[in-house]
């Protein structure tokens, strides 16, 4: 791709950095900032660099926080005998996004994954562990929800987990895995629809 610019190169080469942006969408990106007022790319310069510097992670479930601790664990309303293990904090915004879950989350930062060298101690899971073991009386941990992912790494990292928690004889739970709305029976995979059959519910007509 040849640049008018070199200054306009640079910024396409940094733009398309990120996730998702082809070099094609980065220099349609760098082209409509150049348009806007200077005050805009100022405004946005100005966030990024805030977001970078200023952000906090949660000293207890590790999500990202404006504080030491997050709205959400800091929360009155939630119920504080639940915890959701996620993965990473995309998993929390959906969850929260649905507003079906009014428990706590753990973010662990990752899976367990051999192949990329990620164990267990590069995890959030003592961190969790932890917790659960110092929780007040007043705010006993009752049940782990673990919503990890559907792969191989997800549910070693469940089964590692689960029998962390064993000692504490608390309620391991693991979201349901099935057929989305809307989809063929056709067109799902095998483990998804074997999935469906083992973990089916109760049919009501009312």
């Amino acid at each position: 791709m040849n640049f008018p610019s070199k200054l306009i190169e640079e910024a396409v080469n940094e733009i398309s950095r990120l996730p998702g942006i082809g070099k094609k969408t980065a220099l349609r990106l760098a082209l409509h900032l150049l348009k806007q007022k200077e005050n805009v790319t100022e405004e946005l310069t100005k966030s990024l660099l805030s977001l970078r510097k200023d952000i906090k992670y949660c000293g207890i479930c590790h999500n990202i926080s404006d504080s030491d601790v997050c709205s959400i664990c800091a929360g009155k309303r939630r119920e504080r005998g639940i915890i959701c293990v996620v993965e990473d904090i995309p998993d929390v915004l959906a969850i929260e996004n649905t507003s079906q879950y009014n428990g706590l989350y753990h973010v662990l930062g990752g899976v367990i994954s051999p192949i990329q060298g990620i164990g267990p101690d590069d995890l959030k899971i003592e961190s969790l562990i932890n917790r659960i073991a110092q929780s007040p009386e007043n705010e006993k941990v009752k049940e782990v929800i673990l919503a990890l992912p559907a792969t191989m790494e997800g549910d070693t990292t469940s089964f590692f987990i689960t029998r962390r928690l064993k000692e504490f004889g608390i309620k391991v739970s693991t979201i349901a895995r099935g057929i989305p709305v809307g989809g063929e029976l056709e067109y799902t995979d095998e483990v998804t629809l074997g999935r469906s059959i083992l973990t089916r519910v109760n049919y009501s007509a009312e």
